[in-house]
């Protein structure tokens, strides 16, 4: 079992020390376990966490946010793919809204013509991916 010093984990992870120390006192990531000198050492587990922490920051999600998801992964670990690909959906699909409030100051911007022309390509993949969906919640089970 490969354990890892902070600053060894901090240059795995690509984060800073304080970063480390500060995921750690919100409970982000722990470490495995402390040496007689009371050195944190967290495991191979902790830093696969904290390269998922990085992508859902890179996602532009919030730190309450990957708590939450960090929570609902470690709630159920048994869970099979179909529940994990369900949560990255809804993750996906928060960031999708958020880009989408982004874009409507820019749309308001534009002229009628040049906003029709844009959404008129945009439609159809999008009206695609709403039926997908809703042929997925109509077949699975009621919630």
């Amino acid at each position: 079992m490969t354990l890892y010093r902070i600053g060894e984990l901090a240059k795995a992870g690509d984060v800073s020390e304080r970063t480390i120390d500060y995921y750690t006192k919100l409970g982000l990531i722990s470490p495995e376990k402390r040496t007689l000198k009371n050195y944190r050492l967290y495991s191979h587990e902790t830093l696969l966490r904290l390269k998922r922490i990085n992508d859902l920051k890179q996602e532009k999600y919030t730190l309450e946010e990957i708590r939450q998801t960090l929570d609902k992964w470690d709630a159920e670990p048994e869970i099979n793919q179909v529940s994990d690909k369900l949560t990255y959906l809804e993750l996906h699909m928060q960031q999708l809204e958020r880009e989408v409030k982004e874009l409507s100051p820019l749309l308001e911007k534009m002229k009628p013509g040049q906003a029709s022309h844009l959404l008129l390509k945009l439609l159809p993949q999008g009206a695609a991916c709403i039926e997908a969906i809703r042929l997925f919640l109509e077949q699975g089970p009621t919630i």
